[in-house]
């Protein structure tokens, strides 16, 4: 089985870096979701590259995505369910709230351009990944997704608590984590739990 993380806006593959020191299994794989990207960078795209990297896959896969990631994870399995044995979803959306993107990107746009420098895409880039999101709603998709699913959420994560607990809801083979003390980042804030969830498999 391989062990796949996929990091959130704002991140790199260099965050899952607590993580993947406290596992168990060498067989991780962290892709750097925005290093292939040229020219115009959307969610498509990136799903894209994903698919093509990960279709063909021959052995079963377990999927770990942090927000943008877990919105990949969630597509990639409705998509190549029988590719897929176990999923955890961190501070996921199912259904984009399109205003919480706009303000999102009202943020960005207030933001220096240097403040990107560290995630691999630039402000304008940022900005345009994020508007390709807006349109994003799995509601009607989700019994397509058959195997196990832990959702994940930091108990200061206001922004995706309730999100994460209609997941919950939504998926009858899931189960609900919330960890204590932790924020949106939980592979930052608390990687003993994602380590934790992985290892027990």
């Amino acid at each position: 089985m391989k062990t796949v993380l996929l990091h959130g806006l704002g991140q790199t593959a260099q965050d899952w870096k607590d993580v993947v020191c406290q596992l168990s299994t060498s067989n991780v794989e962290c892709p750097e979701l925005f290093s292939s990207m040229e020219n115009e960078i959307s969610y498509s795209r990136i799903l894209a590259n994903l698919e093509r990297q990960y279709s063909d896959a021959t052995e079963p896969l377990y999927i770990c995505g942090l927000s943008l990631g877990a919105l990949l994870a969630l597509d990639f399995t409705i998509r190549h369910g029988d590719k897929v044995t176990s999923l955890v979803l961190i501070g996921a959306q199912y259904k984009v709230p399109t205003l919480l993107i706009d303000f999102q990107n009202i943020l960005f746009r207030c933001m220096p351009a240097k403040s990107f420098d560290n995630i691999g895409l630039s402000k304008s880039d940022t900005i345009k990944l994020s508007h390709s999101m807006r349109s994003l709603d799995f509601t009607s998709q989700l019994s397509k997704i058959t195997c196990p699913v832990t959702v994940l959420c930091g108990e200061k994560d206001s922004a995706n608590l309730n999100a994460s607990k209609k997941l919950n809801e939504l998926l009858p083979q899931a189960t609900l984590q919330i960890v204590s003390g932790a924020g949106h980042e939980i592979n930052k804030d608390a990687p003993e739990a994602i380590s934790s969830i992985i290892n027990d498999l």
